[in-house]
């Protein structure tokens, strides 16, 4: 679904990210964590094409990553969500639909809406919206083409508990349907429970791709580390 090769994004002589090759297989959930700085969202902003990457190659679906075909298979939930100021939230929803030429989206739509508490909100303006309600717009639009492939960057962020939970189900529920998730995060135990495998960038380099319990092996402590207590292992400084 997703494959990377040689990726390197320079700002002038600094590799923000340097030479990393990897690979998401259909239905597959990946955790991309890492310290501040690391090199996650600038990742992302390169696949998606938000960044123009020094160096690399990356294809999704078999398709080059900046083609329309590979457009057509993903969605992005960036860090800081993006709305349009003057749209309504249920505007938000017809003008994704008419992009993407999704037929009969109203029921989609409202079924996005009802999850995230938006249902109420459909007629507010997206600058008076909360950050937190900008976030859950965001999502909803993400979702509604039915992408083969997600990037969520930072998706828990400025969320409220039940958002989260929610968030973390409908994970499982994509999953389940065949889809494939890359999740970029702070939070750790965000995705320790959905995550098939883990990615930890350090300095820019990909330092640890694994399951969770192979990188707790691989870790020097070895067993009966936590998550949270292997990220911190594998990203000391030596």
């Amino acid at each position: 679904m997703l494959t990377v090769t040689d990726l390197t994004k320079k700002y002038g002589k600094q590799n923000a990210v340097d030479d990393i090759s990897f690979h998401l297989e259909g239905g597959e959930v990946v955790g991309l964590l890492g310290p501040n700085g690391a090199g996650k969202s600038t990742t992302m902003k390169c696949i998606v094409g938000l960044l123009r990457k020094s160096a690399g190659e990356i294809t999704i679906g078999g398709h080059d990553h900046l083609s329309v075909e590979a457009k057509k298979f993903f969605s992005y939930i960036p860090e800081t969500p993006y709305v349009y100021d003057l749209l309504t939230v249920w505007e938000h929803m017809q003008f994704i639909a008419q992009a993407y030429g999704v037929r009969d989206w109203q029921p989609r739509a409202k079924e996005l809406l009802s999850l995230y508490e938006l249902d109420d909100k459909e007629k507010k303006l997206g600058r008076d919206l909360s950050k937190g309600m900008r976030q859950k717009v965001s999502i909803c639009c993400a979702l509604l083409p039915d992408p083969q492939l997600l990037f969520f960057d930072e998706p828990m962020i400025g969320l409220d508990p039940k958002a989260i939970k929610n968030t973390k189900i409908l994970f499982k529920k994509l999953k389940e349907q065949g889809k494939t998730i890359l999740v970029s995060t702070h939070l750790i135990d965000s995705v320790e429970s959905i995550a098939d495998r883990i990615m930890i960038m350090k300095d820019g380099r990909i330092i640890g791709n694994d399951t969770i319990e192979n990188l707790k092996t691989q870790a020097a402590s070895g067993q009966g580390l936590s998550l949270e207590d292997l990220f911190l292992e594998l990203t000391k400084d030596e």
